[in-house]
């Protein structure tokens, strides 16, 4: 049986459809069965080719999503405003009360910390749905493998059940042909 022939008889076998109607993932299960080799892990997920910006959009979205971040950053408003309102009586407040110059640095890093954990997200969402399709690869490799086995199971019971007969039915001779023997003798 040749290779394209092999593919053709599991898809078939396994999943149903002819193999030029499968899709693109079942297809890829399909020659992995046929060729008995290991499933691997999708070149997305094992390669870091991130580039700088990419980490550095990685690193920006970790820091600034823990809560050492949050306690650094509510530390710092505290002292900035403490800094400003104690200074201001001494008329060296570099942002004197309503704090102007404040909301503008709090604006500026919202504006830019933003679109920054958005592109990590969305690096992550990638990474995810490429490990999604992969998990998925490989668990309907499993099936189709435990569905292939318990076909191979099926099929050696079987044989095992027809040689049983097989041996039964000798056996049963044998017993008739002893009978006959005894009744003439």
């Amino acid at each position: 049986m040749s290779e394209t022939e092999r593919r053709a008889e599991l898809a078939r076998t396994l999943l149903g459809p002819a193999y030029d109607d499968l899709t693109p993932i079942q297809r890829s299960v399909i020659d992995l069965i046929a060729t008995e080799a290991p499933s691997g892990l999708d070149p997305l997920l094992r390669a870091d080719d991130r580039s700088f910006w990419e980490r550095l959009a990685d690193k920006v979205a970790a820091v600034g999503g823990s809560w050492t971040f949050i306690f650094g950053f509510a530390a710092a408003m505290a002292l900035w405003t403490g800094w400003n309102v104690l200074a201001s009586r001494a008329g060296m407040a570099f942002d004197p009360y309503p704090f102007i110059f404040l909301n503008l640095v709090l604006s500026t890093l919202a504006a830019v910390q933003a679109p920054v954990i958005l592109m990590s997200q969305n690096r992550a969402a990638a990474r995810d749905r490429a490990a999604a399709e992969h998990d998925y690869r490989v668990n309907l490799r499993a099936e189709l493998e435990i569905m292939h086995l318990h076909d191979k199971l099926d099929a050696l019971r079987q044989e095992d059940m027809a040689r049983l007969i097989a041996r039964q039915g000798e056996m049963l001779d044998a017993l008739r042909t002893e009978i006959a023997a005894l009744r003439r003798g």
